[in-house]
């Protein structure tokens, strides 16, 4: 129970952190000052920036991103020793953002929203 409510709270405070910080970015002018995340889906996965919704992309890219690091947080603290919390959380953020932003690029390649070279 201690680790749901954990859990639950960890995501909302990220989730609302990210929204905020990443939305911001949407609403600046210059456009070359984009979010890491949505550089890496565009080199990684040929993404068309212009075919695709960007505050919606923002939106999925904060609550994806939310929900691992709440994961990680969630399973390091179950480690009793400071060192393994430490190297837990490098290995399982690299972990999950691979496989979180694989998935929302593989999402958006199959809703054909990719560059037509």
């Amino acid at each position: 129970m201690k680790q749901l409510i954990l859990f639950a709270i960890t995501y909302i405070l990220v989730f609302i952190i990210y929204l905020l910080w990443t939305m911001r970015k949407a609403k600046e002018k210059n456009k070359k000052k984009k979010p890491m995340e949505v550089n890496y889906l565009v080199f990684k996965y040929h993404l068309d920036l212009k075919k695709i919704n960007y505050k919606k992309l923002l939106f999925l890219i904060s609550v994806v991103s939310s929900l691992d690091i709440s994961l990680v947080v969630s399973i390091v603290m179950l480690f009793k020793s400071n060192l393994l919390r430490i190297f837990g959380t490098i290995i399982l953020v690299i972990i999950f953002m691979l496989i979180s932003y694989h998935l929302i690029g593989c999402y958006y390649k199959k809703k054909g929203m990719i560059k037509n070279d």
